[in-house]
């Protein structure tokens, strides 16, 4: 198998990942998958598609993930793996759909409006 790469993006979190036959390591920015996310809940989102088709011991993932904080970041790179197992075997597609992990969420940040403290929030008012 020759190196597979996809894309996964999150709020403002965008992962780049290079998939390769290998014994289960993930290297996040050069560094370790559990030193790059400490939190084992941020893990586990990583790992989800892996271990829903039981091939988490299979392939070796290099990833370069930049923008957001670390849950989007995480749940970016859970797309992204993915759409990689998705290119390696098509036949996986139905499986990782029915999870919910082949959708990207589409939810960003509302842009702040003019005259406005936030996107929605209005100034108080009183009529005093």
């Amino acid at each position: 198998m020759e190196v597979v790469n996809a894309l996964g993006r999150r709020k403002s979190a965008v992962a780049r990942i290079y998939v390769s036959e290998g014994t289960g390591k993930i290297t996040v920015n050069k560094r370790d998958l559990a030193e790059y996310f400490p939190s084992s809940i941020l893990q586990y989102v990583v790992k989800q598609p892996l271990s829903t088709l039981g091939v988490e011991e299979k392939y070796d993932i290099k990833v370069n993930v930049y923008g957001g904080g670390y849950t989007g970041q995480s749940q970016a790179l859970r797309l992204a793996i993915a759409r990689a197992l998705v290119k390696i075997n098509a036949d996986d597609k139905k499986a990782l759909r029915a999870e919910g992990f082949i959708t990207r969420d589409s939810r960003v940040v509302e842009r702040k409006k003019p005259g406005r403290p936030k996107a929605r929030r209005r100034f108080q008012f009183s009529k005093r």
